[in-house]
């Protein structure tokens, strides 16, 4: 039964908890940033470059059936080995496009923090017997 109390324990920890709520954040705004650059970011690219649909680079490995349509979904039901260097193209941009926020995020934490300093804190009040001590030093060295 100690075992249960100290697994509770450690669960019921703040930093346990706020890491299970960071990683759900995570989770949810890796899917808006994979939105972001599928659906925004790499048709504009694609645009620009000449039209190109990332998602559908790829190299054949081997021997395509007969039959069989030249896109990277009909060929990966055939099995058929392919290169699909387009999907890391766009893994690579998501990662690099998240990475970018949140160091946008930090270094805008980080001015905050600097412009509002916290004031000193004044220093605490001497006690009674404090006081007393220091009369009684000061009155004998007259």
């Amino acid at each position: 039964m100690g075992m249960m109390k100290e697994f509770k324990e450690f669960a019921v920890k703040g930093n346990v908890i706020d890491l299970a709520v960071g990683v759900i954040i995570g989770a949810a705004f890796a899917k808006i940033v994979d939105s972001v650059v599928s659906d925004l970011i790499l048709p504009l690219v694609g645009a620009v470059i000449g039209k190109l649909d990332f998602s559908n680079l790829f190299v054949v490995l081997g021997n395509v059936p007969a039959g069989t349509a030249m896109t990277l979904d009909a060929l990966k039901k055939a099995g058929v080995p392919v290169f699909a260097y387009g999907n890391f193209i766009t893994v690579a941009v998501n990662f690099a496009i998240l990475a970018l926020i949140i160091f946008l995020m930090i270094r805008q934490i980080n001015r905050l923090k600097k412009e509002t300093p916290a004031a000193p804190a004044a220093p605490a009040a001497p006690s009674e017997d404090v006081v007393l001590l220091r009369e009684i030093r000061d009155s004998l060295k007259k």
